[in-house]
C-alpha cells in the first residue's frame, strides 16, 4: 500500500511538472502581449533611443508591425551570431537588421517576406576601386561572423585574409586605419556613416556578379526578418503587415528618413534570380516591389 501511494504520488507530481512545463513552453507573444526582438543596435537598420525603445529603418518597422498586431516591443540587445541562435532557440521571437535571405537559414527558422531589397558593396578607401571579385586577390577582406556571405567569401580565388569580426565597430576601426583593405557590412550602414564622415574617406561600389561561382555574393538580398520555428501564427500575422507595409510605401518613408532614398532599395532581383523561389516561396511568387511608391502624383 505505501508503494503504491509512493508510486502514485511520483506520477502525480510527474504529470504536473510535465503540465507546467507544456504551459511555460505554449505562451507565445499573443498570449503574453510582448514580443521579444532580437537587434545587434548596428544603425541605420537597428538601434535604441534614450528611452531603451527600438528605432531604425527596419526597426521602426517591427516597431509598427508588432503594435498593429497589438503586442509590445521588447528589444534584445546581442551580436549577431548570437541573434541568430537566440532566435533559433526560442529565447527571442523574431530578429532583424538588414538579415538577408539564404537557404540554411529556411532549416532553423521562418523567414518572411521581404522589406527591402540589395546587392553586395565593397568598402575601401577612395584610392581603392575594387569591384570585381577577381579584384579581391591578394586583399584582405572583412565582415562579420554569422554574416549570410561568410562561407563563400572564404573560397573567392587568390583572396588573401578573411578576417572576421563580432561587431560592425570593429570591422569599421580596421578599415579606417588600414589594417584590412575592403570591408563587406550592410549597405544601409555603410551609406550612412560614409555620408556622416566624408573626412573618413571611404566609398562603397557594388560588386560586379558572377552568380555562376558565387551565387550568394552576386544577388540581390531579399532583407526579411527571422521568426522562431515554433511560431507560425506570428510568421503569418508578420507577413500580412508586411504587405500592408509595402502597399503603403512604409518602408521606402521608414530608409528616406536615414537618407536612403533611391529607388533601387525597393526593387527585387528578377524572378530568375531570386534564389528563394522553389525553397520556401513557390515558383510562381512575385516579391514585392516599390515601383509604385516613386510615380509621379
Amino acid at each position: 500500500m505505501f508503494r503504491f501511494k509512493v508510486k502514485l504520488g511520483i506520477i502525480l507530481f510527474s504529470s504536473i511538472f510535465l503540465f507546467s512545463s507544456f504551459l511555460n513552453a505554449a505562451e507565445t507573444p499573443f498570449q503574453t502581449g510582448i514580443l521579444k526582438v532580437a537587434l545587434n543596435g548596428d544603425m541605420p537598420m537597428t538601434g535604441l533611443d534614450d528611452n531603451g525603445e527600438l528605432i531604425g529603418t527596419d526597426g521602426s518597422l517591427m516597431v509598427h508591425i508588432a503594435t498593429s498586431l497589438g503586442l509590445k516591443v521588447e528589444p534584445k540587445l546581442m551580436d549577431w551570431s548570437a541573434e541568430i541562435q537566440s532566435t533559433k532557440q526560442g529565447k527571442t521571437d523574431i530578429m532583424h537588421g538588414a538579415m538577408g535571405w539564404i537557404e540554411p537559414r529556411t532549416k532553423i527558422m521562418l523567414l518572411t517576406d521581404p522589406i527591402y531589397y540589395f546587392g553586395t558593396g565593397l568598402t575601401q578607401k577612395k584610392n581603392l576601386n575594387v569591384n570585381t571579385f577577381e579584384g579581391m586577390k591578394g586583399k584582405c577582406v572583412s565582415t562579420v561572423s554569422g554574416f549570410t556571405l561568410v562561407p563563400e567569401l572564404k573560397k573567392v580565388d587568390g583572396i588573401g585574409e578573411v578576417k572576421l569580426y563580432d561587431t560592425t565597430d570593429g570591422v569599421m576601426k580596421d578599415l579606417i586605419s588600414g589594417r584590412c583593405d575592403i570591408a563587406i557590412l550592410d549597405p544601409p550602414l555603410i551609406q550612412l556613416a560614409i555620408n556622416n564622415n566624408p573626412d573618413w574617406n571611404l566609398h562603397q561600389l557594388e560588386l560586379k556578379p558572377q552568380p555562376s561561382r558565387y551565387p550568394i555574393m552576386s544577388q540581390k538580398y531579399n532583407v526579411i526578418f527571422g521568426i522562431n520555428k515554433k511560431l507560425p501564427w506570428l510568421y503569418d500575422a508578420v507577413n500580412k503587415e508586411i504587405a500592408k507595409i509595402w502597399a503603403s510605401c512604409l518602408n521606402v518613408k521608414s530608409m528616406a528618413a536615414y537618407g536612403l532614398s533611391d529607388k533601387s532599395w525597393f526593387q527585387p532581383p528578377p524572378s530568375e534570380s531570386n534564389i528563394r523561389i522553389g525553397v520556401d516561396r513557390p515558383t510562381n511568387w512575385e516579391a514585392p516591389s516599390g515601383d509604385h511608391c516613386f510615380l509621379k502624383r
